[in-house]
């Protein structure tokens, strides 16, 4: 304890004789258990961008070639926070996009029922998201 803190301890002791000095917290342990390790190897934690190239249905670190680009339309587009879905051609639910994925054309041109390629793919978190988002010519 510095001197600051002994003389407001001392105040305090004045007016609880029963007060103890409080004990220093015993230091976390430095050595690693066997599920730490697991974790690590896992990359819990690691934020950098997971590439699957295009397979959304494939097993993570699974070697395929890449599918061809899926066509759909733009849903809804907000731009102010720069994201928006897209509806497949195929059917099925709305794909998550971010603009930073646009690859050709420009931002501007995201405005719903325009059509789009892109391919599928995971983000840091794991969700399934369009990457590689090109606006088709009409």
């Amino acid at each position: 304890m510095n001197a600051r803190q002994k003389r407001l301890f001392e105040e305090a002791r004045k007016r609880n004789p029963n007060l103890k000095v409080p004990s220093e917290p015993a230091a976390p342990s430095a050595d690693l258990t066997d599920e730490d390790f697991a974790l690590i190897k896992q990359g819990v934690g690691d934020k950098t961008p997971r590439t699957g190239g295009g397979l959304a249905g494939a097993a993570p670190g699974a070697e395929a070639e890449p599918a061809a680009p899926l066509t759909g339309t733009v849903v809804k587009y907000f731009a102010e926070k720069g994201f928006g879905f897209i509806r497949p051609e195929d059917g099925g639910k709305d794909v998550f996009f971010h603009v930073t994925r646009l690859v050709e054309g420009f931002p501007d041109d995201l405005v719903p029922m325009v059509r789009v390629s892109y391919d599928l793919d995971y983000d840091r978190t794991g969700k399934l998201q369009a990457t590689n988002l090109r606006i088709l010519k009409a």
